[in-house]
């Protein structure tokens, strides 16, 4: 080993101080200065260890201080509670964890009348979320509002993402698409009313579980001996004008409102005090007063009461499936939702309900390039095909749906493809889904009128003839704020 040798240089060797150092460091320049005092006393050996220790500090604290690319984060603001709560939070997480790029933070908001009334007052203010779940009944009133939306082929092609329309199940990307064909929304949770049955009560009332009933009058025996047996909710429905109203409409090939539901023109009027509706509603209100029907609220609040095993059957969402299998302490059936067999052309198919999802505007470029890639992400078949297993409601993508079918989802699971035979049979233009302006308040009148006739105070064409008058007020509110 060689001899450490001091350097001993005469001070005048050096300028009073030496000229910093400037190293560049990732775009950071590092300046170093040494005094001639202290370089002097230094030996060759420990000169160069604590300059290099210095050094590599140095360069160290550049690369940790340094900021780090912020990810753009995109806010989603839905509605979904529970399980369908945990299912969103899941298809965030994943996509966060797929790339680097973009954050997307989703925030429950309460129900979809909520989450929307929230919405439109945080766009008045600035600070609407960039994506904004809508359900179904929402999308005349989000398609008239001029400026606050941008159109999803919009931001996909803008995004630099593949966007091809045709690989949407044509049921379900037709009802978000204008006049011009150009997809609005972006199809997620789609559902459509089904038949849920609890095989266990079907047997224990001497009932085939392997055969739901069919048709209403089937519907009307099973309740009778499953009332006999013990059961005291033998038949409940939710979402009263959805399932016995709208997709009783299309499911019959009728209309529910004119110029083709809606679709046609904002002049369009309500229909639904038919001579079937209200033989319809009629049949219902007997069987209510025989306790065969039990009314269990507006919305989804029937649900709760099926999956806890008090209501042996019910009409609603095929999204309840999730649910159902997750919480349900029996054997579990869906059918297809039930007909009148004397009505010609029943049964046609029935209209999509649950939700899409809209992009608001005034954010910037690059966010809608992370609201593109997200879309993206929700399309690929894979994960499509999951989110409809898991839910039960519809794939999105025909590739979705097959991919499921070859997986052997629906043989393992009888009754899951209700939903889709249901939806993907060929539409007329009276069975397309309906589209009208104030949607919403629409739905709460026949709410009011029907809990009339489920209490005994009013006859059901009584009910009918003012939930349609009054609705028709609704409309004709919407479409003169909407002339233009």
């Amino acid at each position: 080993m060689l001899p450490q040798r001091s350097i001993h240089l005469p001070a005048s060797w050096y300028p009073p101080i030496i000229a910093p150092f400037r190293l560049r460091f990732n775009r950071a320049v590092i300046e170093m200065t040494f005094s001639p005092t202290s370089l002097g006393d230094l030996t060759t050996r420990s000169f160069l260890m604590r300059f290099h220790a210095k050094l590599a500090l140095a360069a160290l604290s550049t690369v940790l201080l340094a900021p780090a690319q912020a990810q753009t984060e995109i806010q989603w603001w839905h509605s979904m509670g529970g399980a369908l709560g945990e299912w969103v939070n899941d298809l965030a997480k994943d996509f966060n964890a797929s790339q680097k790029d973009y954050k997307i933070t989703p925030t429950f908001k309460g129900s979809y009348d909520e989450s929307m009334t929230a919405a439109i007052a945080a766009f008045r203010a600035g600070n609407a979320p960039h994506i904004l779940q809508v359900f179904e009944v929402g999308t005349a009133t989000m398609m008239a509002s001029k400026g606050a939306i941008k159109p999803v082929a919009e931001i996909m092609k803008e995004g630099g993402q593949k966007f091809d329309q045709g690989a949407y199940v044509p049921a379900v990307a037709g009802y978000y698409t204008a006049p011009n064909g150009q997809m609005l929304s972006f199809p997620f949770n789609s559902s459509t009313p089904v038949f849920h049955y609890n095989k266990d009560a079907f047997k224990a009332a001497g009932l085939d579980p392997a055969k739901p009933p069919t048709t209403w009058p089937e519907v009307a025996l099973a309740a009778a001996k499953l009332k006999a047996s013990g059961h005291k909710c033998p038949f409940t429905t939710s979402w009263i004008s959805w399932t016995q109203l709208e997709s009783f409409s299309a499911w019959h090939n009728v209309l529910f409102a004119s110029k083709n539901n809606g679709f046609d023109g904002l002049d369009a009027r309500l229909t639904f005090n038919s001579p079937l509706h209200v033989r319809h509603i009629e049949n219902l209100a007997n069987m209510a007063r025989s306790g065969l029907f039990v009314y269990k609220g507006r919305g989804n609040a029937a649900d709760a009461t099926f999956v806890s095993g008090e209501c042996a059957m019910m009409t609603g969402s095929s999204a309840l499936y999730g649910n159902v299998t997750r919480n349900g302490k029996f054997a579990y059936g869906i059918g297809a939702l039930p007909y009148y067999p004397d009505v010609q052309g029943a049964p046609q198919n029935t209209v999509i309900g649950g939700a899409s999802l809209w992009v608001m505007s005034g954010k910037p470029a690059a966010d809608y390039k992370g609201v593109a890639a997200f879309f993206n992400y929700l399309s690929q078949p894979e994960v499509a095909a999951k989110s409809h297993q898991r839910t039960g409601y519809l794939p999105v993508t025909k590739a979705s749906f097959e991919l499921t079918d070859k997986s052997g989802f629906y043989k393992k699971n009888p009754g899951t493809d209700v939903s889709v035979t249901q939806m993907i049979r060929k539409t007329t233009d009276k069975s397309r889904g309906v589209r009208l302006g104030n949607f919403v308040q629409i739905r709460t009148i026949v709410d009011e009128e029907l809990e009339g006739v489920w209490a005994g105070k009013k006859a059901p064409k009584e009910a009918l003839d003012l939930a349609v008058k009054r609705g028709n007020e609704q409309l004709e509110r919407f479409q003169k704020a909407n002339r233009s």
